[in-house]
C-alpha cells in the first residue's frame, strides 16, 4: 500500500545506513530480528563508514562545521545500534532507538545458513530467491508490512526533524530495501519488491525531498549502496585486521 505523503516543513535529507558485518553475515546465516552484535570486521567497517558519513554530510561546510543539524535514529537491535554510535558518538549526538526500524522478521528461517535452507526446503528457497514468497511458508513477515512500518517511522522522524536537519537512520538490508521501495512508490508498480539490489554492510542510501504544488513532498533517491573510500581499496567484506 502506498504511503501518504508528508507535508512541509520537512527534513533536509535522509540517509539510511545498513549495519556492519556480523558473525551471521560471515557464515551466511539469515539474521532477521535475531539480536547479533558486530564482529571485529564489522566494527572496523562501521568506524570507516562513520568517518565517511561525518566528512561527507556533517563537516562539509567551508568552515568545517555542519550547515545543518543531525538527528540519529536506529533499530534497537545491537548491530544497528553499534553502527549508529560509531557515527554519532564523535559528534556527541543521541541515538534514538525505534523498533519500527528493526530488520524483517524471517520466522523459523532465522539462524539457518543459506545452504541449510536450500537443502531442507529447496522449493521454498528457490521461490524466496525469485521474489515469489517461499519464505512466507516459514513465518516470515510480509514485505509490505516491513515497508509500511519503515515508511511510517521515516516519515514520523522526518516530520519531527524539520528542514534544517539531516536524518540518519541505521538499520538492516531487507528493511532498507523494502522501506525505500515503499517511499519511492516502486512497490506499487512492482509489488514483488525486487527493484533494488542488496545493500552491502556499512553502506548507505540517501534521499532528498522535492516539494510538490499541493504542499506535500516526493522523495528522490540521490545515492544507493554508497560506501566509504576504503571499499575501493579492497578487502571490505573480509578485511585483514591487525
Amino acid at each position: 500500500m502506498a504511503q501518504s505523503p508528508i507535508r512541509s516543513e520537512h527534513v533536509h535529507s535522509i540517509t539510511l545506513v545498513r549495519h556492519g558485518r556480523t558473525a551471521y553475515n560471515a557464515a551466511g546465516r539469515l539474521q532477521g530480528q535475531t539480536d547479533i552484535p558486530l564482529d571485529n570486521a564489522g566494527m572496523w567497517q562501521v568506524e570507516r563508514a562513520g568517518e565517511s558519513l561525518r566528512n561527507l554530510y556533517v563537516h562539509s561546510g567551508d568552515d568545517g562545521h555542519a550547515a545543518t543539524k543531525q538527528l540519529v535514529v536506529s533499530s534497537d537491535l545491537i548491530r544497528a545500534m553499534q553502527t549508529a554510535h560509531a557515527f554519532a558518538d564523535p559528534l556527541g549526538l543521541e541515538v534514538h532507538p525505534d523498533p519500527r526500524v528493526r530488520e524483517r522478521d524471517f520466522g523459523d528461517w532465522e539462524g539457518r545458513t543459506l545452504r541449510e535452507l536450500k537443502e531442507r526446503w529447496p522449493e521454498d528457497f528457490v521461490s524466496w530467491l525469485g521474489f515469489r514468497g517461499g519464505e512466507m511458508n516459514h513465518g516470515a513477515e510480509d514485505k509490505r508490512d516491513v515497508g509500511a512500518r519503515g515508511a511510517e517511522a521515516v516519515n514520523d522522524w522526518a516530520h519531527r526533524a524539520g528542514n534544517d536537519t539531516d536524518l540518519f537512520v541505521f538499520s538492516h538490508g531487507a528493511w532498507i530495501s523494502q522501506t525505500l521501495q515503499t517511499l519511492l512508490g516502486l512497490s506499487v508498480v512492482y509489488p514483488d519488491f525486487a527493484s533494488l539490489m542488496s545493500m552491502r554492510n556499512a553502506h548507505w542510501a540517501r534521499l532528498i525531498p522535492m516539494d510538490q504544488p499541493d504542499g506535500t513532498i516526493r522523495w528522490r533517491l540521490a545515492s544507493f549502496n554508497q560506501g566509504p573510500a576504503a571499499v575501493e581499496e579492497g578487502g571490505w567484506a573480509d578485511p585483514k585486521l591487525p
